[in-house]
């Protein structure tokens, strides 16, 4: 009777689900350009369980931007696979034992982070069912790469002084050149810096095309000694894209 009776409990148990490999491929695409990878220093990948924070996987996308006609291909349209062999990626497997909602957090690039951005993104996850084909998980980084390049940061500049040159490199956040005409056109861009002198407001002072792909430049302007703040945006009117950098200089008396 025991035997019987113990049969049955284990017949009748509730069967413990088993956790099951699951891929993921995420793919870190710059708004209106290519992907974010190795030359950019790559963008970092969480992939969390949405509901309890839990942290599921974890990297960086590496490989190359992608091929450019693939991607930049005006009739590609909303279905198109967009990556190529190659194209950066970060690869996750993961082990769910039932359908979760997953969070897919993506930081970068690495390598410019006074331009990085967050994009957060979630969907759900079945156990076994892969999200790996055409661009797997493709998640879109908005933003341009701002580096100002002249004047370097806390420089210290002579009384005398009544101009300073700012010079300041701009480029998409996979890295891709802007340039006059290019398929990445710097005459769509808006490239200006906002500058305050000891907290106080002062005119917007345009960047104009520097001579070299991606560089933008101008002047400030000294008219008194003292702190001089600036932040140089660039900004494109067709796409909303828009992406700075900062630095400051110190005039002395």
């Amino acid at each position: 009777m025991g035997l019987a009776v113990a049969a049955a409990i284990v017949f009748f148990a509730p069967r413990v689900a088993s956790a099951e490999p699951t891929d993921i491929t995420v793919r870190v695409l710059s708004k209106d350009a290519k992907f974010v990878g190795s030359s950019m220093g790559g963008a970092r990948v969480i992939v969390r369980d949405a509901d309890t924070g839990k942290i599921l996987a974890e990297g960086v996308t590496e490989g190359g931007t992608g091929d450019t006609g693939r991607i930049m291909h005006e009739d590609g349209g909303r279905r198109a696979t967009l990556s190529s062999e190659g194209a950066a990626k970060f690869d996750a497997t993961i082990d769910i034992e039932v359908p979760r909602l997953v969070e897919v957090e993506v930081f970068g690039p690495l390598a410019q982070r006074q331009s990085a951005n967050r994009v957060t993104v979630t969907q759900w996850v079945v156990p076994g069912k892969d999200i790996t084909g055409g661009d797997g998980w493709r998640v879109e980084l908005p933003g341009y790469v701002v580096d100002v390049l002249d004047p370097p940061t806390h420089v210290k500049l002579a009384g005398t002084t009544d101009k300073v040159d700012l010079r300041a490199n701009v480029s998409l956040m996979c890295g891709c050149p802007i340039t006059p005409g290019g398929l990445w056109d710097a005459d769509e861009l808006e490239v200006k810096a906002l500058v305050t002198h000891n907290g106080e407001k002062l005119a917007p002072i345009d960047l104009a095309f520097g001579g070299e792909a991606s560089q933008f430049a101008g002047s400030v302007p000294v008219t008194a000694p003292g702190l001089y703040d600036v932040t140089v945006y660039a900004h494109n009117p067709r796409t909303g894209n828009t992406g700075l950098d900062r630095t400051t200089f110190i005039v002395a008396k």
